[in-house]
């Protein structure tokens, strides 16, 4: 007996390190290479490794479009119906990815007897993933850098925060912005303009080697303008070259932009009941799964599930659609002006003209520039697609109230920023304050912390329940004490 039962552990013990094998195999193995992409890796594995190691685990080096077109509805992760055949039965690889529509290409090269591109671009991306490039070219975040420089007033904020300040017969004098200064901070994140300046040598141990040289690069902004036209950096939230969802679904990708003090998402949401749960359960997640089963994949919603992913039930019944404009289930906009509004109907949000005319969803009192922004229809039908997603695991009733403490806090919040409006318009009409300007002296800056700071810190924390951010940290406490100390300081110019 004691013989039969150490044969069988042997036998088992043997099928489970065959089975681990066999697993291992297939993770490593894939589809056959293009004889051009094994090129490129046969040379890149020495002069780049971490690329190659980073694509040789990625999901295109394991599957052809082919593959992906094989798959059922909701498990595709490929959108265009049409392929071009040459690409249809290869992985997607280096040579794939980098040689296409090299026309429009300022980037394309020769290089070793291939004309590649330096930037893989959305619309190179779109050959395979066309809906998703689509429904992310009229987001905000396609057209974020534009948001900065085709209105007057974000371009004004942004050229006064990042210019080099000095000190003349005890004035501050603005100087230009550098463009280091303005690339490594606002832009970092909404993108830069990469131009083409023409061809540089640069020396490798292979030789001196002719590449573009390309200005305000690199950068991965989400609205970044390519050197082919195109808008947007898939790689901002799917990295190079692993183009991992898992990465694009974690808070940690979102945390690169979305932070405290204007921005406070991941803040907010690292304190909430979600975000400790996150933080406690992710290693037992599956992050890769599509579609994504509420309940079985995960247990807590992270930015992604509640903005853009494909939701199912355990049982493969839809909730939501994947969608890449992260706008869609969002009915409000809680950051980005002076005062909440609806969502704007367009991405191209610099083409607002409020009634004064500045490119403003909201007057500098809080009237709606109505005919640019969504209808109440509209806000209706994106607030229950979120609510859609809080129903997976909440209550009607629960969902219900966390709505309606949301909604009271973004009226009330509006009130403390119309306050310290007022405060500043009364400042410029005693002459106070210089109105040619906005962003410049004391008494403006604490109001532009009135509205991109502390309202935009108390709605986060309302819409994503992290209380301390609407109390002491950014919250209300500083929304009282900023419009206090704005008061306390126009009494004493009036002096």
């Amino acid at each position: 007996m004691k013989r039969i039962l150490v044969v069988l552990l042997c036998l088992g013990l043997l099928l489970t390190y065959s089975l681990g094998t066999r697993a291992k195999e297939d993770v490593t193995a894939g589809p056959n290479y293009s004889e051009e992409t094994q090129e490129c890796l046969d040379c890149h594995k020495s002069y780049t490794p971490g690329i190659v190691e980073d694509w040789l685990k990625s999901r295109h080096a394991r599957t052809t479009p082919e593959m992906g077109l094989g798959k059922s509805a909701l498990e595709k992760r490929i959108s265009s119906d049409t392929i071009p055949q040459n690409l249809l039965s290869v992985a997607v690889g280096c040579y794939e990815c980098h040689t296409l529509n090299p026309s429009p290409h300022q980037d394309n090269f020769e290089h070793f007897g291939y004309q590649v591109n330096v930037i893989v671009s959305p619309n190179d991306c779109k050959t395979c993933h066309s809906a998703e490039a689509e429904q992310y070219s009229d987001s905000k975040k396609a057209h974020a850098l534009d948001i900065l420089q085709k209105n007057p007033v974000y371009n004004s904020l942004v050229e006064t925060i990042t210019s080099l300040k000095e000190v003349n017969d005890n004035k501050i004098v603005h100087l230009k912005a550098s463009d280091n200064a303005k690339w490594e901070s606002c832009y970092a994140c909404h993108g830069t303009r990469i131009n083409f300046r023409g061809s540089k040598q640069v020396s490798t141990t292979l030789g001196d080697i002719d590449v573009p040289d390309l200005d305000n690069w690199p950068n991965q902004g989400v609205g970044r303008v390519n050197p082919d036209g195109s808008q947007g950096a898939c790689t901002a939230c799917h990295p190079r070259h692993s183009f991992s969802i898992e990465i694009a679904r974690k808070p940690h990708t979102c945390a690169q932009c979305h932070l405290e003090p204007d921005v406070p998402g991941y803040n907010v949401y690292k304190e909430s009941k979600h975000g400790n749960i996150f933080d406690s359960k992710k290693q037992e997640w599956n992050w890769g799964n599509v579609p994504w089963k509420v309940g079985k994949d995960f247990q807590a919603p992270t930015c992604a599930s509640c903005h853009n992913s494909l939701l199912v039930t355990p049982d493969e019944e839809e909730i939501v659609s994947r969608t890449h404009d992260f706008s869609k289930r969002l009915w409000v906009r809680i950051l980005g002006a002076i005062y909440s509004h609806p969502q704007p109907k367009s991405g191209k949000t610099y083409e607002i003209k409020n009634k004064d005319g500045l490119s403003l969803p909201t007057t500098f009192t809080g009237e709606l520039a109505s005919e640019y922004l969504i209808d109440e229809k509209e806000q209706t039908f994106r607030q229950t697609e979120m609510k859609k997603v809080c129903q997976t695991c909440h209550g009607t009733s629960w969902v219900g109230g966390h709505f309606a403490k949301f909604n009271n806090t973004i009226v009330e919040s509006d009130k403390m920023v119309l306050a310290a409006t007022q405060l500043l318009l009364e400042a410029w009409n005693m002459g106070l304050a210089d109105q040619s300007n906005p962003f410049d002296e004391a008494l403006e800056q604490k109001w532009i912390a009135q509205w991109l700071f502390y309202a935009n810190s108390v709605r986060y924390a309302s819409a994503m329940s992290g209380p301390d951010y609407a109390a002491f940290k950014l919250g209300w406490w500083e929304l009282s004490k900023n419009l206090q100390e704005m008061h306390d300081l126009i009494e004493l110019k009036g002096k």
